[in-house]
């Protein structure tokens, strides 16, 4: 088998029909899904079929349905290749905890009781302090974070995502991206674009919500990972069930290192990227940031016909 890193989305992937059709297929993703709406308590399925669409995307709701659909399309990966073991795991974000179930350190049960209490804790943090996150493009983080350093407000601001080289997410209140963003422009940014987010994600903004996460994980059982997983917070494998724990917590609230993590993984020879999960956000992302002339192909996943087709690419020699 190709050396493969398998990757899960995060918010912003979703869209309404999402998981259906591995749903009415197979019984043991309808299982899964029944699972989930247990756990979590909402009408998941409902959801995910036919929102209505602004429902799905309430963070309370999206934790938990997007996180089972990518647990749905990791179970239906495991089917069609028995055996199979990525080279490394990694998931942008609220996908981390997709990455964590696929890395044998969450059962499914806890990744989908933990999203959802990260969706409730966040979204009365977003409630508390109002926000949101733009993506400016065509700014490196080298050139924004002096940007960032000097800037003493109004309003509040920060790096949230390092997408890629081009692509840095920011986050903060409304004022301070406002403000923010016109210093960007005037560097040199090509684009400012507003993200479809209820709040300032992966900012101070939302750091309310760490502690009381992190109690929440004491009770729950962490196991060390089975297969190599790239953390969002420090763009660096950990195996300690204890260290995993702090790191998750801090996430909520600290800069998404997808760019050094896509990196790490290019260095170490991975040949298929599988995107597993709802959209291309991150297949999209990979291909901006594999070099000219890398042999890596990027694949994307969230249907039958896509695994069927990703699955014998990853078997082929």
């Amino acid at each position: 088998m190709k050396k493969t890193a398998v990757l899960f989305p995060g918010q912003g992937s979703q869209y309404l029909g999402m998981g259906k059709a591995f749903i009415e297929a197979d019984p043991e993703a309808a299982a899964l899904m029944d699972m989930a709406e247990r756990v979590s308590g909402f009408p998941l399925r409902q959801l995910c079929f036919d929102g209505p669409l602004e429902e799905l995307t309430r963070v309370l709701h999206l934790q938990p349905a997007l996180t089972a659909v990518n647990l749905i399309c990791w179970q239906q990966l495991q089917k069609l290749l028995p055996g199979f073991s990525p080279a490394w795991a990694a998931g942008h974000s609220l996908g981390e905890y997709s990455a964590l179930h696929a890395a044998g350190v969450l059962s499914a049960e806890d990744a989908i009781a933990l999203v959802t209490k990260r969706g409730e804790f966040m979204e009365r943090e977003n409630a508390a302090h109002p926000g949101g996150m733009r993506a400016v493009l065509g700014l490196s983080i080298e050139e924004i974070e002096p940007l960032l350093n000097s800037y003493a407000g109004p309003g509040a601001v920060v790096v949230a995502n390092h997408n890629s080289q081009q692509q840095v997410i920011i986050s903060g209140d409304a004022e301070g991206l406002e403000r923010f963003s016109e210093i960007c422009k005037t560097a040199g940014a090509k684009k400012i674009v507003p993200l479809k987010v209820a709040g300032a994600n992966h900012s101070p903004l939302v750091a309310g919500a760490v502690p009381d996460f992190a109690a929440c994980m004491e009770k729950t059982c962490f196991n060390p990972p089975k297969v190599p997983l790239l953390f969002n917070v420090t763009a660096a494998p950990e195996n300690d069930p204890a260290a995993i724990r702090s790191i998750m917590a801090r996430q909520i609230a600290s800069r998404v290192r997808w760019h050094e993590s896509a990196c790490r993984m290019i260095a170490d020879g991975v040949e298929v990227f599988l995107e597993l999960g709802p959209g291309s956000v991150l297949t999209g992302l990979m291909k901006k940031i594999l070099p000219a002339g890398s042999a890596a192909v990027c694949v994307q996943a969230d249907s039958p016909e896509s695994l069927a087709k990703a699955a014998q690419f990853i078997q082929e020699d």
